[in-house]
């Protein structure tokens, strides 16, 4: 994806880790030579279980508008299950794409007009070591396999960084398999 802009609205639960993992996709867009890079996350109740949306920007110039994104390029759904219980496509874009977890093969889902990125993060997550229902790095390497949007040793280096003292290796690891086992429909 080679854009001026690029607009990404992450849909989770509390306690996946979707605002951590927009940080860590924002940090390494910096690093990457993004000098516009905001991240607004937006949450009802706080506690675990409960949706969780953010939205990240990602821009070649200065961004000043700071409000939540209306029309995404790309939507990451950390939960397949909330797809049932919220209209997390709401305004994407023609072509956008859609980034989600989910234990179901690719084609059993039927998105017109987008393109489908999937994986089962979850059972990812939990080979490389981590505890059930934490899908944050693994889920950006879904993201990095499926747009391309920046580097996989920056994003790497980026969730070793923020994860240094909590399992930063097997952290990295979910989000290398995730990258080689991230179906896109190509």
């Amino acid at each position: 994806m080679n854009k001026d802009l690029i607009e990404i609205r992450w849909h989770g639960r509390g306690g996946q880790g979707a605002i951590t993992a927009a940080k860590i996709v924002a940090g390494a867009a910096f690093v990457s030579g993004y000098p516009g890079v905001v991240m607004a996350p937006s949450f009802g109740t706080e506690r675990r279980g409960a949706p969780v949306m953010t939205s990240l920007k990602i821009a070649r110039k200065k961004i000043y508008d700071l409000s939540p994104i209306e029309t995404p390029d790309i939507v990451v759904i950390l939960d397949h299950l909330i797809l049932n219980e919220a209209d997390v496509l709401h305004g994407l874009k023609p072509g956008g794409l859609i980034v989600l977890n989910t234990p179901m093969p690719h084609d059993a889902y039927r998105f017109q007009n987008h393109r489908l990125a999937t994986a089962d993060i979850t059972a990812i997550s939990v080979e490389a070591g981590l505890p059930h229902g934490i899908v944050n790095t693994g889920i950006i390497g879904a993201l990095e396999r499926a747009a391309g949007l920046l580097n996989m040793d920056i994003l790497v280096q980026g969730i070793e960084e923020e994860f240094r003292g909590r399992n930063p290796q097997k952290n990295s690891l979910a989000a290398r398999i995730a990258f080689e086992r991230t179906v896109t429909g190509d």
